[in-house]
């Protein structure tokens, strides 16, 4: 007789003080998609990048980097017994990206030095091309986060860069209604189709608020931004930026970091979904992403916030992660690694799932 082991033999057997298992999913954890209360999404996608490469890398090199997370986390010690498992998504994201990034760059380049692409036949039609693969990521994105949700699983997304998340924000609408996004960012993505490309990575939440049922989206960590962005930030009631600028000014002047995250989240509504670049840290925690700008918000800072808000009358509906990208060593998909488990932690916690009290010393 075939023995088949449930997921309660898999905790009882796992010993989570060693390292993870090196076959198994995400964060080396032994249980199955099925087994798992939380999913994370892959999407190995950066087509529009047009200044620093590599974010599509960053999903393997959170993965790989993940094995040598210790699983008991002091806020969340018994998270890793919910179940994490990482959903890679189809092949074809990943070979769709490579191909639509070599055709994206002659057009970048084109612009670049001041030629019109609409004047160009090639460059015009490969970018009705590109924008045509991205609506179609969207909506498979889109059909993949609905039909985890439907099986009462709680998704995360892991970008790629950060036009990935357009789809998984479709996705929420469709389920929960109205909501609002928290925004971790250097820069405001609200360029209204950036180089043309309507799905940029730099369009993200100017597309994300054109959804009738964003009603809301707090911008925190800002330090990077051009005119349209502010014409749009003045023009629209749903958007309130906390610039980096201004948070370490009331830093120096006396407001505490707990303020200023409690000020923020009162502004958000019922429903909530986290997005958050990488970029938003200081750069030494992500030496290699796309667009660094100095500046930004302690590792440290971050999780607060993101636990702050789990504490909140809030729901979180939804969290991404994106525009990490890989170096040479491993450190920045470590601090990915350790950065997404925590946001693991805030969304289980927020959704009542037990993770354990924390540990105290």
């Amino acid at each position: 007789m075939l023995f088949m082991s449930t997921k309660e033999d898999k905790i009882a057997t796992f010993d989570p003080s060693q390292p993870g298992l090196a076959d198994a999913s995400i964060y080396g954890l032994p249980f199955s998609a099925e087994e798992s209360e939380i999913i994370i999404v892959s999407v190995p996608w950066e087509v529009t990048v047009s200044y620093g490469a590599g974010a599509s890398e960053g999903p393997e090199a959170i993965l790989d980097a993940s094995f040598q997370v210790d699983l008991l986390h002091q806020e969340f010690p018994e998270l890793w017994k919910l179940g994490i498992y990482l959903d890679e998504g189809p092949a074809h994201w990943k070979t769709n990206s490579a191909l639509y990034k070599e055709m994206a760059q002659p057009i970048i380049e084109a612009l670049e030095n001041g030629e019109v692409v609409d004047d160009n036949p090639t460059l015009k039609g490969d970018l009705a091309k590109i924008n045509e693969a991205s609506e179609v990521l969207n909506a498979e994105l889109k059909e993949l986060v609905t039909s985890w949700k439907n099986k009462g699983k709680k998704v995360i997304l892991l970008g790629g860069d950060h036009s990935t998340p357009y789809g998984y924000y479709q996705a929420l609408a469709s389920i929960y209604g109205s909501f609002g996004i928290f925004h971790f960012d250097a820069h405001m993505d609200l360029r209204i189709a950036y180089e043309g490309f309507t799905y940029s990575h730099a369009s993200i939440m100017y597309n994300a608020i054109q959804l009738p049922e964003v009603s809301k989206l707090v911008q925190v960590g800002i330090r990077d931004f051009c005119e349209q962005e502010v014409a749009v930030v003045k023009g629209s009631d749903k958007v309130k930026v906390f610039t980096d600028a201004d948070l370490k000014k009331g830093q120096f002047e006396g407001k505490t970091w707990q303020e200023q995250v409690d000020e923020a989240i009162a502004l958000l509504p019922d429903n909530v979904a986290v997005s958050f670049d990488i970029d938003a840290l200081y750069q030494w925690y992500c030496p290699n992403t796309g667009t660094p700008v100095p500046g930004g918000l302690s590792y440290e800072q971050a999780v607060y916030a993101l636990s702050r808000l789990a504490e909140s009358n809030k729901k979180i509906i939804g969290m991404d992660l994106v525009e990490v990208a890989p170096g040479e060593d491993e450190w920045d998909g470590n601090v990915g690694a350790r950065l997404l488990f925590h946001m693991c932690g805030v969304l289980a916690k927020n959704n009542g799932l037990a993770v354990g009290n924390k540990v105290i010393f």
